[in-house]
C-alpha cells in the first residue's frame, strides 16, 4: 500500500488531506452561494433572453456556470426552461456546452496561488457576512469568505502531501499517470465520488504545484474529471421528466466525445497550454515544474472545453436528435402519478432562482386547470362516469402540486430574503391558492352535478346557451397561466372590460335558461339546475383568473 512505508506518517497525511478537502469543498459551496445570491436575478435574465442561437447559448451557459460553479445546476435550470417551452432542446445544448467552459473558472482562480491572502479573505469576508446590515454586502462577504476557505483548503492539502514529493512509491504512481487512459479513468472515478469537477481539477493543480505531476498527466486527469462530473447529471435526472434525462444524455455525450477527441492528442494540448502560459526559466527541475504546471493545467482545461465547444457546436441538431432517440417519450401506460417538475432543492439557497422554479411549477399546475376547464362543460353536461373520473384525477394532481409548491415556498423562507423576495412569496402563495380553488370548484361543484345527471338520467339539448361564456372564461384562464411564467413575454389583457362581458353573457344565458324552464315543464328543472350551476362556477373561475392576472401583471 502507498502509506505502508515507514518514511512517512500515513495517518497524519490522510487526516491533513481529508481535512483540507473538506475545507476546500465547503469553501467552494460558500463561495457559490454568495455568488448566486449576488447575481441570482441576473441569471434568470441571461438564461431567458440570451439563448436565441447556439452561440449566445454557449456564452450564457459559460457566464451562468462561472457564477454558480456547477454545470449540474446549470443543466437543471436549462431543463426547467425546456420543459416550460421557453427553450428548445437544441438551444439547451449550447448552454450545456458553455457550462463546461464556465466550470474552468475555479481552476483558473486556484492556479493564481494567492494562498498568502487567504486569511485576509476569510477575515474580511466573515466580518462583512456577519456584521453588515446590507444584504448585498453580506452576500459579497459570503463569497469572499468561501474563496478564502477554498485557498486555505488547498494550502492544507498541499502541506499534508508535501512529504510525498520524496516518497518513491508515490512518485512512481504519478509517473504512471503519463498513461492517458489510466489517468482519465482515475480522474473520472475520483470526480464521480466527490461530484465536483472543479474540486477534482483543483486537487490536480495542487499536486502539480508540488512538482510531482507532469503536465500531460495533469491534463489527462482533468479530462477524466470532465467525464466524472456527468455522474451527477445522470443521478439528478433519475425519475425526472423526459427533457431532464435528455439534457443529462447531452451532457454525457459532449464530455465523452470531447475526451475521445483529445485522448491521443494530449501532447498537442500540452504544447498549446505551454505556449500561452508564463514560464520561469530561472528555475530548474521540480521547482520549475511546480511553478509552471498549475497554470498550464488550468489553461489546458479551458482550451480543452473551448475547443470541444467550437468543434461540436455545429452538430447541435444531430446531438438533439440522438438524445431524443436514446430517451424516447414513455408509453402512456408507464405514466405515473403526477410529481413536481421544477421544485429542485438545489435552488433553495438562491431565492431569485427558487422563486422562478415555483413560477414554472405554478404554470404546470395552471395548465392542469386549463385542461380541466376545457373538458369540464362537455363532461358534466354529456360525459360518462369515465369523463368525470378523469376530471377528479386532474384535481387530485392539482392538489398534489399545490401541497408541494406551498412546502417549497416554506423552505425558501428559511434563506435570507430581500423584502422583494418576501413579497413575491406572498404573491405566489395567493396564486397557488386561486389555482387550487379553481380545481376544487370544478371537481366539487361540476363533477357532483355530472354524477347527479347520470344517476337521474337527465338529458340535455346538444346546443347550450353558455358556450360564449365558456370561451371567454377559458381564454382568461389561459392568459392568467401565461402571466405566471417567469419570463418577460407577458400578454396584456383588458381584464376589467372582460368582467363586464362575463357578467353580461352570464345574465343572458341565465335568462334564456329561465325561459326554457318556463316553457319546458317539470322535466326542464334538472337541466336548468345543472346549467345554471355551470354558469355560476364559470363566473367564479373567471374571478380567480382575474385575480391571478392582477397579481402577476
Amino acid at each position: 500500500m502507498l502509506f505502508a512505508a515507514t518514511t512517512i506518517n500515513a495517518l497524519e497525511i490522510s487526516i491533513g488531506l481529508l481535512g483540507g478537502l473538506a475545507l476546500f469543498l465547503y469553501g467552494m459551496h460558500q463561495m457559490s452561494d454568495g455568488l448566486k445570491a449576488v447575481a441570482g436575478d441576473g441569471l434568470k435574465v441571461l438564461l431567458g433572453r440570451l439563448t436565441t442561437n447556439r452561440f449566445t447559448a454557449v456564452f450564457t451557459g459559460a457566464a451562468v456556470t462561472a457564477v454558480i460553479q456547477s454545470s449540474s445546476v446549470t443543466t437543471v435550470l436549462v431543463v426547467g426552461f425546456v420543459s416550460a417551452g421557453l427553450m428548445t432542446l437544441q438551444q439547451s445544448i449550447g448552454v450545456i456546452m458553455g457550462s463546461n467552459i464556465g466550470t474552468t473558472v475555479t481552476a483558473q482562480i486556484i492556479a493564481f496561488q494567492v494562498t498568502k491572502y487567504a486569511w485576509l479573505m476569510v477575515a474580511v469576508g466573515f466580518g462583512s457576512w456577519s456584521f453588515s446590515r446590507s444584504a448585498v454586502l453580506r452576500n459579497y462577504g459570503a463569497m469572499l469568505l468561501g474563496l478564502g476557505m477554498l485557498f486555505l483548503g488547498m494550502d492544507q492539502m498541499s502541506s499534508a502531501t508535501y512529504p510525498l514529493r520524496s516518497f518513491e512509491p508515490f512518485i512512481d504512481l504519478m509517473g504512471r499517470m503519463d498513461n492517458p487512459a489510466l489517468a482519465i479513468l482515475l480522474g473520472a472515478a475520483f470526480t464521480a465520488v466527490i461530484q465536483s469537477s472543479s474540486a477534482a481539477t483543483g486537487i490536480v493543480i495542487m499536486l502539480a504545484s508540488q512538482g510531482v505531476l507532469s503536465l500531460d498527466a495533469g491534463i489527462a486527469l482533468a479530462i477524466g474529471a470532465n467525464i466524472g462530473t456527468c455522474v451527477t447529471a445522470i443521478l439528478s435526472s433519475i425519475g425526472k421528466p423526459v427533457d431532464a434525462r435528455r439534457a443529462a444524455v447531452v451532457h454525457v455525450m459532449f464530455n465523452v466525445l470531447g475526451a475521445l477527441l483529445w485522448v491521443f492528442l494530449i501532447g498537442y494540448l500540452a504544447e498549446m497550454s505551454r505556449w500561452i502560459s508564463p514560464e520561469f526559466p530561472n528555475l530548474e527541475g521540480t521547482q520549475r515544474l511546480a511553478a509552471e504546471t498549475p497554470r498550464q493545467i488550468a489553461n489546458a482545461n479551458t482550451l480543452f472545453n473551448v475547443a470541444n465547444t467550437l468543434i461540436l457546436i455545429w452538430f447541435t441538431g444531430p446531438i438533439a436528435k440522438l438524445a431524443t432517440r436514446i430517451v424516447p417519450e414513455p408509453p402512456i401506460e408507464e405514466v405515473k402519478r403526477i410529481e413536481p417538475m421544477y421544485l429542485d432543492p438545489e435552488f433553495l439557497q438562491t431565492p431569485a432562482l427558487a422563486l422562478d422554479r415555483v413560477r414554472l411549477e405554478l404554470t404546470h399546475m395552471g395548465e392542469l386547470i386549463v385542461e380541466m376547464l376545457q373538458s369540464a362543460p362537455t363532461a358534466v353536461l354529456y360525459g360518462d362516469k369515465g369523463d368525470l373520473r378523469a376530471l377528479k384525477h386532474l384535481d387530485d394532481d392539482v392538489d398534489i402540486l399545490h401541497v408541494a409548491i406551498l412546502d417549497y415556498l416554506r423552505q425558501i423562507q428559511r434563506a435570507e430574503l430581500t423584502p422583494d423576495h418576501a413579497s413575491q412569496i406572498q404573491t405566489l402563495i395567493l396564486v397557488a391558492n386561486y389555482l387550487e380553488n379553481s380545481g376544487d370548484l370544478i371537481e366539487t361543484n361540476l363533477v357532483t352535478q355530472g354524477k347527479r345527471r347520470i344517476k337521474r338520467k337527465v338529458s340535455l339539448p346538444p346546443a347550450v346557451v353558455q358556450e360564449p361564456l365558456e370561451k371567454i372564461v377559458l381564454e382568461s384562464m389561459q392568459a392568467a397561466v401565461q402571466a405566471i411564467r417567469p419570463d418577460d413575454q407577458k400578454v396584456p389583457i383588458e381584464i376589467e372590460s372582460r368582467q363586464a362581458l362575463v357578467d353580461q353573457l352570464a345574465e343572458e344565458a341565465t335568462e334564456k335558461l329561465a325561459l326554457q324552464l318556463v316553457e319546458g315543464g317539470e322535466e326542464a328543472i334538472q337541466p336548468f339546475r345543472i346549467q345554471t350551476d355551470l354558469i355560476n362556477v364559470l363566473k367564479r373561475l373567471f374571478h380567480n383568473a382575474k385575480r391571478i392576472l392582477e397579481l402577476c401583471q
